[in-house]
């Protein structure tokens, strides 16, 4: 594709410069990835500003810069260099443009399904590729755990990626015969325009509680870049909103798609009620009028009820059997770290991602429910670098929740841990914690220390199978860490 075709995709300010005709080979925003014939985009991070690395860019070969600060490169060193100058107003939105017209516009080729929300998304996501799959709907996924292209796994850095890698992971759906592809799109995705243009045919709207102060400063804000996503579907699409959520009316209030509810709540378009879990699944009914339908899924808790729900009516919308929807339900892999039951001794082990005060909360009720009046301990920790606000309510409802806390690291990034932990102290009213900041020796701790018919909860990281501290990731998995102890 050549430079001049792919300009004219673009709104601009101003082109200045030598405009060549020749074909652009890759369009980047990381500098040290710039080979001959790309296009580099410099965007304006929060650590790093790309406007800094333009000089790079053009000596690594790059034949055009698109860029929001006019001042950051004298005009001449374009010029000097046979490289077109591209001034636009917004970066990231240019990054967005560029990308989607360089891969063929990919996500129109695609039944693409947008999932937002404070907790759920990954589950969610991963149900709705289950339940594809089963009915042998090719399907793509991208999200935390990792992204897929049908069955090819390929690691995951970003929940929701840059628009450019977003783009490119959607035209490899597409070449590979993918119909339809799943995924989680952050809060972060949102505000920074990476899903920007995207044709998502149907959006998902699981729940929002509070987390991610450390970026979006308040919850309005946080409340803000969710919603974008509703605003921007279109009327041919559909949106699938949790009405227990007090917050759903703001979600979808300038949302043009057709809105289908879910929930608790009675009025909903589709209900669930009867809900039953242990340790092998949980049950539930969905009633959609005068219909109902009996589900069954592996995974265990009330929230995967929700979670399933949403699988549920996405299929519908895509046309699938009532059967097969619930077959696909029922046959359900386990997600990686989501409740996730560990080893087969008596006493249980559950790995789990929860990380919010909300998702906490959830997680310890849940095993609850199922162990009654037996013990439980929960071993957690918080996330340093970001929202703060966070640990003190996590430490209330840990301690309040549970029959005993070990108050541990989480990833401690380049944060002191006893800092963190000493956060999490200030909302705690009880004496039923301990403090062991290393992570290994809690779970040591819990597991050996306690008796058979103990049920551990090991919250915060899930799936990760790293612990960062100062900047360096070190192997680290729940799940390995507590399957040694408990032999």
């Amino acid at each position: 594709m050549e430079l001049t075709e792919l300009i004219n995709s673009l709104k601009v300010i101003q082109v200045a410069g030598d405009v060549q005709r020749k074909e652009i080979s890759r369009i980047v925003y990381d500098s040290r990835q710039v080979t001959a014939n790309s296009i580099f985009v410099a965007i304006k991070g929060f650590k790093l500003d790309g406007h800094n690395f333009i000089i790079e860019a053009i000596n690594k070969g790059a034949i055009a810069v698109v860029l929001e600060d006019n001042s950051a490169v004298p005009e001449e060193i374009f010029i000097h260099n046979n490289v077109t100058k591209i001034l636009v107003n917004n970066s990231r939105i240019a990054l967005a443009e560029l990308s989607k017209y360089f891969f063929k516009d990919p996500s129109s080729k695609l039944d693409l399904i947008g999932v937002t929300g404070t907790n759920g998304k990954t589950t969610t996501t991963w149900l709705i590729k289950n339940i594809l799959d089963f009915s042998g709907i090719k399907t793509g996924l991208i999200g935390t755990i990792a992204n897929f292209i049908g069955d090819q796994k390929i690691e995951s850095k970003l929940t929701t990626p840059e628009s450019s890698d977003l783009n490119y992971l959607l035209h490899q759906m597409v070449l590979d015969k993918c119909s339809a592809a799943a995924m989680e799109v952050s809060s972060h995705s949102l505000f920074l325009n990476r899903t920007y243009g995207l044709d998502f045919k149907i959006g998902v709207f699981t729940n929002i509680t509070i987390d991610h102060l450390d970026f979006h400063k308040t919850f309005e804000n946080y409340l803000s870049a969710k919603k974008i996503l509703f605003d921007s579907l279109n009327e041919k699409s559909f949106a699938i909103v949790n009405k227990d959520d007090d917050n759903f009316k703001n979600i979808i209030k300038d949302c043009s798609a057709k809105v289908i509810t879910f929930g608790k709540d009675k009025t909903a378009d589709y209900s669930i009620d009867n809900i039953n879990f242990n340790l092998n699944g949980t049950s539930f009914r969905i009633n959609e009028n005068k219909n109902s339908y009996q589900i069954e899924i592996p995974l265990i808790g009330e929230f995967n009820a929700y979670n399933a729900t949403v699988a549920f009516i996405v299929s519908k919308l895509l046309g699938l059997d009532d059967n097969k929807i619930i077959n696909g339900l029922k046959n359900a892999k386990q997600v990686p770290g989501r409740f996730e039951v560990i080893g087969n001794s008596k006493k249980k082990v559950i790995v789990d991602y929860s990380h919010t005060p909300d998702s906490l909360e959830k997680a310890i009720q849940s095993l609850r429910k199922l162990v009654g009046s037996k013990k439980i301990i929960t071993v957690f920790g918080c996330g340093g670098d970001r929202d703060r606000s966070k640990r003190p309510l996590m430490g209330k409802i840990a301690t309040e929740l549970s029959d005993q806390v070990i108050i541990t690291s989480d990833n401690p990034r380049t944060e002191d841990p006893f800092q963190i932990i000493d956060d999490i102290v200030k909302g705690i009213k009880k004496k039923n914690y301990l403090i062991i900041e290393n992570r290994s020796e809690a779970i040591k701790q819990a597991i050996e220390n306690s008796d058979d018919d103990t049920a551990i909860l090991i919250a915060g990281k899930g799936h990760e199978n790293y612990q960062e501290i100062n900047g360096v990731k070190y192997h680290f998995s729940d799940s390995e860490i507590a399957r040694e102890y408990l032999k």
